[in-house]
């Protein structure tokens, strides 16, 4: 299945197609965002060193700094695709639902590296439009040593 955009739909887990397709997307975050790739599942970001770990200013300070090509660490700019399954409703409340997915990330640049995980997106489903409250990347090896994320994973 496919939505308006023909951005495909996974609706195995009964995930709603404007749910789904948000997560696929991420083309609207909300002032309050948060970013947050932790060194392991259970981390508490207020206590222990995260790989990332950003407000929604300093989302927009990254890619600010991405745009102007001067970002050394990629320069060249890295080729990426992404795939994104197994979206699940984790919870949900009358104003937000959180959505864990499954992703695999290649990226090349000079070598090809793959990123795998899982996300933990919660989405304000309040308002007009959806708005990303919080995003989680679990890396599936982020105990061990990590190549320069120059990027927003």
């Amino acid at each position: 299945m496919t939505d308006a955009a023909g951005v495909a739909v996974d609706q195995a887990a009964g995930v709603d197609p404007a749910l789904a397709a948000f997560v696929y997307l991420e083309a609207r975050l909300a002032d309050d965002a948060r970013y947050w790739v932790p060194r392991h599942p259970d981390a508490d970001p207020d206590a222990e060193v995260s790989y990332i770990y950003d407000n929604r200013r300093r989302i927009a300070s990254r890619i600010a700094q991405l745009r102007t090509g001067a970002r050394h660490a990629q320069t060249p700019p890295s080729t990426m695709r992404r795939l994104i399954a197994n979206l699940e409703v984790l919870e949900h409340d009358d104003d937000t639902v959180t959505i864990g997915s499954n992703f695999a990330l290649f990226e090349h640049r000079y070598t090809t590296t793959t990123w795998a995980g899982r996300y933990v997106h919660r989405i304000r489903t309040s308002g007009e439009t959806l708005r990303l409250v919080e995003k989680t990347v679990h890396l599936v090896n982020a105990e061990a040593a990590l190549p320069t994320m120059a990027f927003l994973i």
